[in-house]
C-alpha cells in the first residue's frame, strides 16, 4: 500500500512559533514546576504575537521579549515588535484541575504508537522524512541552505516511490546547483534513497523563506509532530502547554508505553494505545491497547495514566528541544 507523509524543518514558520511557545513553557515551569501554562505564538515577518493563559507564575514583557529573541537568534531570524497578550488562567479551569488528585487540564483523546519497522520505532515513511529533514538542518552551517524546508515522502512498504523536497537556499546558488547538491547530500547520508525519484524545489528558486514568506502558528504541524499519516493523532497540539494538559502529556505517555511493550515482547511487532480524559478528572475515561497480537490492555498498569503519575514519569523532559521536530524520537 502506498502512503505519503511529510516533515518540516525547525526553521519552518510554524515550528518557529512552536519553539517560541515551548521556550516560554520551559522558562515558566522552571520557575514554578506547578505553574499552568498555555501559550500560543503567531509570527509574520519580524512581528511576534503571544497569547494564552498562565497561573502560579508571572511573565514580564522584558522576559517574554528575551525568550523570543533567543529563539530567533538560534534560527537567524530578525525580531521587531513583540506583542504580549498572555493573561491569567480561568479561575474555573484552575479550580477544576488543582484538586488533591490532580485533574486533567482538558478533555480529549490521545494516541500512542510504536513499530519495530525502524530503529526509531516510528513508521518507515515518517522516519525517513524525519531523517531527510535532519540532514538538511545539519547542512545549514555550510551556507547553501537557509534552513526553512519541507519534505514529502511516498513509499510502498519499504520501497521509496518519490521524495519531494522544498528547501530555502542562498542567493549565491542557482536552482540547478541546489537540486543536484540536495539530491547528492540526501543520498550520501541516507543510501536507501539512491534509487528514489527526487523532486527538488518544484516551484524553482526559493531564497525568501521563514516568517517573511509565510505566517507561522503554534500547533499547526500536529501530524508531522507525531506519526505522519500512518497512525491516528489526537485533536490537541503539543507545543505551548505544560504537562498537565493531557493532550500533550498523555500522548507522550501513550507513545512511551507502546515503545516499552514492543521492546519487552518479542512477538509484538507493533502496539497502539488509545486514551481519553475528561477535564478535571484524574483518571482516563478510556484506555485501550491493541497490537498485532490483539488486545493487550492487561500488559500495563492503568494507574500509570493517572495525571499525577504521568507527570512523575515525564519529569525532566526538555519541551523546547522536542518542539524542534517530531516529538517522538
Amino acid at each position: 500500500m502506498r502512503i505519503t507523509t511529510e516533515q518540516v524543518s525547525k526553521y519552518h514558520p510554524d515550528k518557529y512559533a512552536d519553539q517560541i511557545s515551548d521556550k516560554i513553557v520551559n522558562y515558566l515551569i522552571n520557575i514554578n514546576p506547578t505553574a499552568k501554562v498555555a501559550v500560543e505564538t503567531l509570527v509574520k515577518d519580524n512581528i511576534v504575537v503571544l497569547a494564552g493563559e498562565i497561573s502560579g507564575v508571572e511573565l514580564s514583557q522584558s522576559e517574554a521579549s528575551e525568550l523570543v529573541r533567543s529563539v530567533a537568534a538560534e534560527l537567524n531570524y530578525e525580531v521587531g515588535p513583540i506583542y504580549n497578550f498572555i493573561g491569567q488562567q480561568s479561575v474555573q479551569i484552575k479550580t477544576a484541575v488543582e484538586q488533591d488528585d490532580l485533574g486533567a487540564g482538558d478533555q480529549g483523546i490521545m494516541f500512542g504508537y510504536a513499530t519495530k519497522d525502524t530503529a526509531s520505532l516510528l513508521p518507515y515513511g515518517h522516519d525517513l522524512a524525519n531523517r531527510i529533514i535532519k540532514v538538511i538542518e545539519d547542512d545549514v552551517k555550510n551556507n547553501v541552505f537557509k534552513g526553512d524546508a519541507k519534505t514529502q515522502v511516498t513509499v510502498d512498504g519499504r520501497d521509496i516511490i518519490s521524495i519531494v523536497i522544498s528547501v530555502c537556499h542562498s542567493e549565491n546558488h542557482d536552482i540547478d546547483f541546489i537540486r543536484e547538491y540536495t539530491q547528492n547530500l540526501i543520498t550520501l547520508a541516507i543510501p536507501e534513497t539512491a534509487d528514489a525519484k527526487f523532486i527538488i524545489n518544484p516551484a524553482g528558486t526559493w531564497t525568501i523563506g521563514g516568517p517573511t514568506a509565510d505566517a507561522g502558528l503554534t500547533g499547526r504541524k500536529i501530524v508531522a509532530d507525531q506519526y505522519g499519516t500512518y497512525f491516528k493523532v489526537g485533536g490537541g497540539a503539543f507545543s505551548g502547554k505544560d504537562l498537565t494538559k493531557v493532550d500533550r502529556s498523555a500522548a507522550y505517555m501513550a507513545r512511551k508505553v507502546a515503545v516499552e511493550i514492543i521492546r519487552e515482547h518479542e512477538d509484538i511487532h507493533w502496539a497502539a494505545v488509545q486514551v481519553g480524559y475528561a477535564i478535571g478528572l484524574s483518571k482516563p475515561v478510556l484506555l485501550e491497547i491493541t497490537s498485532n497480537k490483539g488486545d493487550i490492555s492487561d500488559l500495563i498498569d492503568a494507574d500509570r495514566f493517572r495525571v499525577a503519575n504521568i507527570l512523575k514519569e515525564l519529569e525532566g523532559l526538555d519541551l523546547y528541544e522536542l518542539s524542534k521536530g517530531c516529538h517522538f524520537r
